[in-house]
């Protein structure tokens, strides 16, 4: 049985307003809801990073390859409802959540801050995308010397082949990559 002390999930930009983006969520979801049911019987605590930004997205460089492109439509936009988490996947009270402003989930918001205050070594990582925010996450996670594993079947990616190299040939040399049904175990 995997240690669950010292541990967290990580559920990454499982949001309304970027899953509307990748086809089929299905499974995703499904395999989401029951890492997070685990983590929840096990009292592993369920931390929740969506990506938005302020009115007017001032954190928006236009330099940024990503983000300065949809500049505008992120001024536009109604970031409480893109920032949203699924419904299907619902924050708990009491969870925490927070706003990331870049890829990563580190990156914008108190993410380290809360993990030391409680202790925790060692982040399970879902979301999307793999290519995106769960590689920016894994290495900046690797860098800060947390220990690091990838549920490969609660991320997803709009290049299924990039998500196929990624778990299986990039991950595993800084994470534990197990499905769902290996972690719950």
């Amino acid at each position: 049985m995997e240690q669950t002390q010292n541990t967290a999930l990580l559920v990454i930009d499982l949001q309304v307003g970027i899953m509307g983006m990748l086809p089929d969520t299905g499974a995703l979801i499904a395999n989401t809801a029951k890492a997070i049911a685990n983590a929840r019987e096990k009292k592993i605590p369920v931390i929740y990073v969506t990506v938005g930004f302020r009115p007017g997205a001032p954190e928006v460089s236009l330099n940024n390859k990503s983000f300065g492109a949809g500049k505008e439509r992120f001024a536009s936009m109604d970031m409480a409802e893109f920032a949203k988490v699924l419904p299907e996947l619902e924050p708990l009270e009491g969870e925490v959540t927070m706003i990331k402003r870049r890829v990563s989930a580190f990156t914008g918001n108190d993410l380290e801050v809360v993990l030391r205050a409680q202790g925790i070594q060692h982040m399970v990582l879902s979301g999307v995308a793999t290519s995106g925010a769960i590689l920016s996450t894994v290495r900046e996670a690797a860098d800060k010397d947390y220990r690091i594993t990838v549920l490969s079947d609660c991320c997803a990616d709009g290049d299924e082949e990039v998500h196929r190299v990624l778990t299986t040939k990039v991950f595993p040399r800084q994470t534990d990559v197990l499905t769902v049904e290996e972690w719950v175990k």
